[in-house]
């Protein structure tokens, strides 16, 4: 017995999640359960005074932990919650959503209002565990909410509203287990990256596949948050800052909701970056390297897409915060950073809501006749920005036949300077008046009824000039995305078409505060649009066909009938020697400019209004 109880200590010590020195290596333990994570520098900050003692009746599962290096269950982080809600009159439950394998998806509200918000007091929330294995929001939520109902917190409620979604992809929460995420520092049970149905919800904000996002997006629409903060941990390089956070729009980037981001940058990020630093944290902004094995090369912004929380947010003009906690660092450290940031947001809405909500009302009415789309990193650094570095080394590696890095756990006192690589679009999208989208395709309109956009229903057929986009040699992907085989189209051709769209097809105007949402989703050569998730593979396939035996005699007839289709044709065959040799290329270049064609073949059946 001694000797399974020793065994077992070696284990837990030995976890990847737990260590922060790799010891020499463990008899009869399986590599993967001994550490080989880099270590961690040694962190004793202020913040650790949140922490309650085991004995607390209102301990958290992560507290009650001896090493702080545990996150609940799914169950039983719901028993907590309902036990405070029954306890205080400042928390309530509410569902909004239910997950593909049953579970229910829900909120955890505090607020002095009752059911209904103050119209007048600003509404945080936060979200956690969109990525299951990174939780760290559920555990600091926890106990700021209990902080909040029973030690003496609740004047945070006095200006503001809180709402938690403690899980958002509860089914891969509830897959847990020590192997979920191998560059992360604990919690010992991580949950999976994905859903039960192997979607990853952060890919999902603009295409709304699955029932978790379309939740969240009904409960946005419910409450108006005035901040919106998405909270992960990292992968990627080693470093010494354990909170990271950024926005689009930030240092004074370019941003779809330029007021927001300048908010955010001269009036958010300066007091929270002032409160971390106050209870021993090391603030940052959200970077990724060029490199992740030669991690001087260079920073970028991870490019502005609107598949992600803080771009869907910059286009929907809903102040968005992308947390990513640093990986490496033990869950403690980066639960209480979390914790800290909360606090803190909720005190700044409630000092400075109203510039906000004016921000936010300015980037509302914006209408940009040219949208940007389709951001690329750039090839030359626009800037060098100083970095807080950890040493490192490198040796060569058996296994990879390489250099490969070794993060020595060590902070390098000088600063590091980084060149900064931006984000630039590689295609302008024009703003049109409106879309028509065809009722057969409510799969479409629903989506976009999901994201709260405007629309007119048609009750009665209606023919309306349009303009439709043929689609100049669209490409299919190789290989699949998220549930979807994407599409790609570089270049489309107009054409002005008196289009009749049947009973229950949509107009979408683009004068609205979500019209830009609407354009990136529906024009086809867009990356984030509907169109390049594949989601119109219909409009690729081409119907009927001819016989070489009915088209060859037919084509002599177009030959003599059209002196200018017949020099069009010999200057192709003088100009293309493979086609000239090829009799199926030559014979379907004549069906094709024959009104027994399929006039439909690859046009994109969403109709323009200019």
């Amino acid at each position: 017995m001694r000797s399974c109880l020793l065994f077992a200590a070696a284990l837990l010590l030995a976890s990847p999640a737990m260590s922060q020195t790799p010891p020499s290596a463990l008899p009869n333990v399986a590599p993967w359960d001994q550490a080989f994570l880099p270590p961690a520098p040694a962190w004793n900050g202020p913040s650790r005074a949140l922490l309650r003692d085991a004995a607390d009746p209102w301990v958290t599962g992560f507290e009650a932990d001896a090493a702080h290096d545990f996150s609940p269950t799914y169950a039983d982080t719901r028993a907590w919650f309902d036990k405070l809600d029954a306890a205080s009159d400042l928390i309530r439950i509410e569902q909004f959503g239910t997950s593909p394998e049953g579970r229910p998806i829900y909120a955890v509200i505090a607020s002095k209002d009752g059911a209904t918000f103050d119209p007048n007091k600003p509404v945080l929330l936060a979200q956690a565990g969109i990525h299951p294995g990174e939780i760290d929001g559920k555990d600091a939520g926890m106990m700021l909410l209990r902080d909040i109902a029973f030690y003496g917190k609740d004047g945070l409620l006095d200006q503001a509203n809180l709402i938690l979604i403690p899980i958002l992809s509860v089914d891969g929460h509830e897959r847990t287990g020590p192997y979920s995420r191998p560059n992360q520092r604990g919690p010992r049970n991580q949950g999976w990256r994905h859903t039960a149905t192997n979607q990853n919800l952060n890919r999902d904000f603009m295409k709304l596949d699955q029932a978790e996002m379309q939740a969240v997006m009904g409960l946005i629409h419910k409450y108006q948050p005035d901040l919106y903060v998405d909270i992960h941990v990292t992968d990627g390089i080693d470093y010494q800052y354990d909170v990271t956070f950024g926005y689009n729009g930030e240092d004074g980037v370019w941003s779809r909701s330029p007021a927001i981001a300048k908010w955010l940058d001269a009036a958010f990020k300066p007091v929270m970056y002032e409160a971390l630093e106050a209870q021993g944290h090391i603030p940052g902004e959200l970077i990724f390297a060029i490199d992740d094995r030669d991690p001087k090369k260079g920073l970028n912004d991870g490019g502005l897409g609107e598949r992600f929380s803080n771009g869907w947010g910059s286009a929907a003009h809903i102040p968005t915060i992308l947390i990513e906690n640093h990986s490496l660092k033990p869950h403690e450290q980066r639960v209480l950073g979390t914790y800290v940031f909360l606090e803190q947001a909720l005190k700044l809405l409630a000092e400075k809501s109203g510039d906000l909500r004016a921000a936010i009302a300015a980037d509302r009415a914006l209408r940009p006749a040219e949208l940007p789309a389709n951001f690329a990193s750039d090839e030359t650094p626009t800037r060098t920005r100083p970095f807080k570095g950890i040493r490192y080394e490198t040796f060569d590696s058996v296994a990879s036949g390489r250099p490969e890095i070794r993060w020595l756990g060590q902070p390098d006192a000088e600063l590091w300077q980084m060149p900064f690589y931006g984000s630039h679009p590689t295609l302008t999208l024009k703003r049109p008046s409106a879309y028509w989208v065809p009722s057969y395709r409510q799969d479409v309109i629903e989506r976009l009824r999901t994201h709260g956009v405007q629309m007119e229903t048609l009750d009665a057929p209606r023919t309306v000039a349009v303009e439709m986009l043929r689609l100049v040699d669209p490409k299919v992907s190789g290989r699949t995305n998220e549930g979807h085989v994407p599409i790609s189209v570089s270049d489309v051709r107009p054409e002005a078409h008196d289009w009749t769209f049947p009973v229950g097809s949509v107009r979408v105007p683009t004068d609205q505060p979500m019209g830009d949402v609407a354009i990136l989703l529906l024009e086809p050569q867009s990356n984030e649009s509907f169109f390049a998730w594949g989601m119109f593979p219909e409009v690729l396939n081409r119907v009927e066909y001819i016989e070489a035996y009915a088209i060859a005699p037919l084509a002599e007839k177009m030959l003599a009938a059209d002196p200018a289709l017949k020099a069009a044709f010999e200057a192709k065959l003088a100009a293309d020697p493979a086609f000239a040799a090829d009799g199926d290329a030559r014979l379907a270049w004549f069906y094709e400019r024959t009104p027994f064609y399929d006039q439909r073949y690859r046009l994109y059946p969403v109709g323009r209004e200019k």
